[in-house]
């Protein structure tokens, strides 16, 4: 059975079943244009976080969005009693200059699938370059979709939240800036083909500390490439504001984090690394909780 050192995969996303006590890995196979999930979206099965199951489909191009040139970062989700897998689509195999890209929720009685369209198309604002889009719900039990509007198409980029309705369907009212790259110290500026001055934000993950401390890792580029920060929400809220980490984590040429608790309650960091096309690994490091944010265990 194949280790996570064996397998190619970018964005990693694991969940975690405490009846079956059996993880789930999720994410994007290749990178980029028709190599990117050629074949949709599949899953693959662990009961010990080391050797895991040959990959089984729970999304395939025929029930996702067969015109789209690329399935990206999916996420699955356990919500009012049914799996939920939130996911970003691209049109043009252009990086820099795509025609779509937009985020879509898709639904499943099992999180093995498959999982059927249920959003009315996409979630993200229409003719937005809205990427990574993710679930978080506050403690008013009010879902909100987190995700990012790319830099390519805002130069600085930016982290976003809308209301979605109840049954996840739709988004409800306006949508909430929360923070742009530049405002993190460690975010540097990136050249293009586009000219220079840009910056990334990418894939938000939420993480609610013990102490009630409303935490947002998300990856942009810095000194020693590809990183992943920390931003604190000064109110304990969604709508921030969002105060940033001086200093990314201490691992370079990674990103696409998220947490999750092992069935020991050990907290984990899980993220790709090297940030390399065709070489990207789903890698695991141990956390902890502190006042105020997280930190790698050594």
């Amino acid at each position: 059975m194949p280790t996570l050192a064996d397998i190619q995969i970018r964005a990693p996303f694991i969940t975690a079943d405490p009846v079956a006590r059996v993880y789930r890995l999720y994410g994007t196979t290749g990178y980029g244009g028709p190599r990117d999930a050629p074949h949709g979206f599949s899953v693959r099965k662990s009961r010990d976080l080391k050797t895991w199951s040959e990959p089984q489909p729970v999304l395939s191009r025929i029930t996702g969005p067969q015109e789209a040139d690329f399935y990206w970062a999916p996420k699955v989700y356990f919500y009012r009693g049914r799996w939920y897998l939130f996911a970003t689509f691209g049109h043009g195999v252009s990086v820099l200059k795509p025609r779509a890209r937009y985020s879509s929720i898709f639904v499943s009685d099992s999180p093995d699938g498959p999982f059927v369209p249920h959003s009315d198309g996409p979630v993200t604002p229409l003719g937005w370059l809205a990427i990574c889009a993710t679930l978080f719900v506050d403690a008013e039990a009010q879902p909100w979709l987190v995700f990012c509007r790319e830099w390519v198409q805002t130069r600085n980029g930016e982290m976003h939240a809308i209301r979605l309705g109840p049954d996840l369907k739709r988004t409800a009212g306006e949508t909430h800036l929360l923070f742009r790259a530049g405002e993190a110290a460690w975010s540097t500026s990136q050249k293009s083909e586009l000219g220079e001055g840009y910056r990334v934000a990418d894939a938000p993950w939420l993480h609610r500390n013990a102490d009630g401390t409303l935490l947002m890792l998300w990856s942009s580029f810095g000194r020693g490439g590809y990183l992943t920060g920390v931003a604190r929400s000064a109110q304990g809220g969604i709508l921030g504001p969002w105060m940033q980490s001086p200093e990314p984590f201490a691992l370079p040429d990674s990103g696409y984090a998220m947490t999750f608790r092992t069935f020991d309650d050990q907290l984990l960091l899980l993220l790709h690394s090297p940030n390399q096309p065709g070489h990207e690994r789903a890698r695991l490091r141990k956390l902890r909780e502190v006042p105020g944010g997280l930190e790698l265990v050594r």
